[in-house]
């Protein structure tokens, strides 16, 4: 006996309201950028620049007796982290700690590295600090650009792909589909002020992956019902091509949340920015792929018999291409 999350056979009409649920994703992506120009991100050390300190001790690190010891310091965003290293012996633990620039400042004052490290030493009073080190502005802004470019370019890969995998219509629906899960993204954060650093931008990325992944597969059973019901209108298609791979965005969704929201709960600080732009990107890359997607290539159109040659019209050449 099979579990069934959703019935065998749906017929819910997704795109009753597709003016309304367009609307407010246009909406809510002018918010997310007016939030991002007014209140600005939470950038972490990575984009903000800041001091990091290498220790070295003879007892095991534990980080969380750091972080405990550092918090009543009010430093902002502090990274710790155990440095692994098959060349140190039984007796070396090495930690990195990573501080964030305080007021502006191009890295973190003297005075506030003593007292850091007056703060350890009370928690382990064999911990040594080897090194220190600092990140400026310049640094932080030069990552910023990379990442800026790194999303942008994943964008244009994906355009050239669906265009070549369906038509244009197809290709310029799922782009403005990521665009929306990205901007949302960065609108929350902005909004929440959690955390933004380079470790969000791998989140960004990977929400646009899972995103693509979904919006293909149901333009993938679009174009086949397209060549079986000519005849009925192309929202009708739409609708039928979305319930049909209902049960497989619910089931693929569901068990990836799963494990996110355990993540989410139970992971701890460190990588709870990330895990948590993940979980928004599952949820909204899934409401896009449907209501973002589809409402731009119904609003273009689209090729309707896909078993006669265009005559070289852009982007269906290159339809037939398995990929």
């Amino acid at each position: 006996m099979r579990l069934r999350l959703v019935p065998e056979e749906t017929h819910i009409d997704f795109f009753k309201y597709r003016y309304l649920t367009f609307g407010i994703s246009a909406v809510a992506m002018v918010a997310s950028v007016i939030l991002w120009l007014v209140v600005g991100l939470n950038f972490g050390i990575d984009f903000r620049g800041g001091t990091t300190l290498r220790t070295e001790s003879t007892s095991s690190v534990d980080v969380g007796a750091y972080r405990d010891a550092l918090d009543p310091l009010g430093l902002g965003d502090v990274v710790i982290s155990e440095v692994f290293d098959p060349s140190f012996g039984e007796g070396k633990h090495v930690a990195m700690i990573r501080i964030q620039a305080q007021d502006e400042q191009e890295a973190v004052a003297a005075e506030t590295v003593a007292t850091v490290e007056a703060a350890l030493q009370e928690v382990d009073p064999s911990i040594r600090f080897t090194s220190v080190e600092s990140v400026g502005p310049k640094v932080s802004g030069e990552l910023i650009q990379t990442a800026v470019l790194a999303v942008s370019a994943a964008l244009a890969a994906i355009l050239f792909y669906i265009w070549l995998r369906f038509e244009w219509q197809f290709s310029l629906g799922a782009v403005f589909a990521l665009f929306h899960d990205v901007i949302l993204t960065i609108g929350v954060f902005s909004l929440l002020q959690i955390r933004f650093d380079l470790a969000t931008i791998a989140a960004l990325l990977t929400i646009i992956g899972y995103s693509i992944n979904d919006t293909v597969v149901i333009f993938d059973r679009l174009r086949e019902n397209l060549r079986k019901f000519k005849q009925k209108p192309l929202i009708d298609v739409m609708n039928i091509s979305v319930n049909e791979t209902l049960s497989r965005t619910i089931m693929t969704s569901g068990t990836t949340l799963l494990a996110l929201i355990a993540l989410l709960v139970l992971g701890g600080d460190v990588i709870r920015s990330f895990v948590f732009a993940i979980t928004w990107g599952v949820v909204i890359g899934t409401y896009s792929s449907v209501y973002v997607a589809k409402n731009v290539v119904l609003w273009l159109g689209v090729k309707r018999d896909w078993t006669k040659n265009s005559g070289g019209g852009a982007g269906t050449k290159f339809a037939n291409i398995d990929a």
